[in-house]
């Protein structure tokens, strides 16, 4: 090998830190305009924190309501009060949603930079590793012989020297490249989980908000705004109860419907088991049965191959579970239905589906908790049976902490998403103010 050969690979070693990472690069630029949202961002907090206060008001305002008389001047004045707040907080989650989605960009990017690094760095080693085979076949005696005097020759041993150095350095550095781009994949990954969070938490507040319109029309109609008409309607107890029993509990995209009564027969037997109270086992199964109006839509039959399980579910995480409960239960996995993913404005799949049955269980999760059921009920464990799903939920909330009322909130949002994230907080306070309403409904029929 030449000098002036020994003299190029030495300046490339040298100088391919700076062409990693002091070049611009198509990722560096998109990075750039995503630094340019950071105004945004900031924006985007104080919005969110204007929006929170406003919250804070109304609940204290629906305290000082909910201590008064209960008068229909008082009930419809709650009741607008609660639009207003469920207005504020679709707005308070489509902003963070926003904001998470900006934070997903920036992720994209990372690892697009990432990627760029990982494949410039593998590219040049193995480059430069060719080049140090060929050196290696040079013994000293070789270099003394090809060098014009001591001092070359010392000069050239030592350029190997450094071009050894600088192959060890472009290792390191392609080790931290690949670490880097597991962190920001893994950031990336949770960013999504908490997109699809905020995408069902909106979906839900938009749902409360229809409901919350609902009642009031109805209170309007049945009491047509007479005070008087009002109180004798809330002396009515005992029709009141007899239409709670006969009250229709319906679970989307289960065979049967039952009826509150029996709904209520139900937890009170999978309660037992665990000792989780009924009232927040149906809160829980009427939150997730509701939530995005999303159970069961997918993979039925007839529908197209997009909203196949193969599609909808996370392939390493839950697709073969379902093959396996499928199977074991003698359900056709073809036409089995799960629930969809979240969708967003634009159209694109935002998180994954294949939740099953009335609980609302992943496949991964219910592999988890079927042998539990087994032992309970003596047979195979099914997510599409009520009493299995009710159980199922029953079992979770229980291992969660949901056996006594000061742990139920927190059982409520492990459910949702495994922590306790106040971001989240809509969820477990509506299962909390779902259950009440549900404990009232039980004691009228229980009395």
């Amino acid at each position: 090998m030449t000098g002036k050969n020994v003299i190029f690979w030495l300046i490339l070693v040298l100088a391919l830190p700076c062409f990693l990472f002091g070049s611009k690069t198509s990722a560096d630029i998109y990075t750039d305009q995503i630094v340019a949202v950071d105004a945004q961002r900031a924006a985007l907090q104080k919005q969110l924190a204007d929006i929170e206060s406003q919250i804070a008001q109304y609940n204290k305002d629906l305290t000082k309501i909910g201590a008064q008389k209960n008068t229909l001047a008082n009930k419809i004045k709650q009741l607008k009060i609660k639009q207003a707040q469920l207005a504020l907080q679709i707005q308070q989650m489509t902003l963070r949603l926003e904001d998470v989605q900006i934070q997903l960009l920036q992720n994209q990017a990372d690892a697009l930079l990432n990627k760029n690094k990982i494949s410039v760095l593998k590219d040049q080693l193995a480059v430069i590793i060719k080049q140090m085979w060929k050196l290696d076949r040079y013994s000293s005696l070789d270099i003394l012989i090809s060098s014009e005097n001591i001092s070359s020759f010392y000069d050239r041993l030592r350029s190997f020297e450094v071009v050894g150095e600088g192959l060890g350095q472009l290792l390191q550095s392609l080790k931290i490249a690949e670490r880097n781009l597991q962190n920001t994949q893994e950031q990336l990954a949770a960013k999504q989980e908490e997109e699809q969070n905020y995408v069902q938490i909106v979906s839900l507040q938009k749902s409360q908000l229809s409901l919350n319109l609902q009642d009031q029309n109805t209170l309007l109609a049945q009491t047509k705004g007479k005070e008087a008409n009002y109180q004798a309607m809330l002396k009515q107890s005992k029709a009141a109860a007899a239409e709670i029993r006969n009250r229709i509990y319906s679970l989307i995209e289960v065979s049967q419907q039952i009826t509150f009564g029996q709904a209520v027969a139900i937890a009170t037997w999978a309660g037992g088991q665990t000792g989780v109270r009924p009232a927040m086992l149906l809160a829980i199964l009427t939150q997730e049965s509701n939530l995005g109006k999303n159970v069961g839509t997918c993979n039925r039959q007839g529908d197209p191959p997009s909203k196949s399980y193969k599609v909808v579910m996370k392939p390493d995480r839950d697709i073969q579970p379902f093959l396996q409960i499928t199977s074991e239960l003698g359900r056709n996995p073809d036409i089995t239905p799960v629930s969809c993913p979240m969708k967003s404005k634009s159209g694109a799949q935002i998180g994954w589906g294949g939740a099953m049955g009335p609980a609302q269980f992943i496949p991964s999760t219910w592999l988890g908790y079927r042998n539990k059921i087994t032992a309970i009920t003596d047979k195979a464990a099914d997510p599409w049976d009520i009493r299995d799903a009710f159980l199922a939920a029953s079992l979770k909330l229980a291992a969660d902490g949901g056996t006594s009322k000061a742990g139920e909130w927190a059982a409520a949002m492990k459910y949702f998403s495994g922590s306790t994230n106040v971001a989240y907080r809509f969820y477990g306070d509506n299962v909390v103010a779902t259950a009440a309403k549900y404990q009232a409904d039980i004691d009228q029929i229980n009395q």
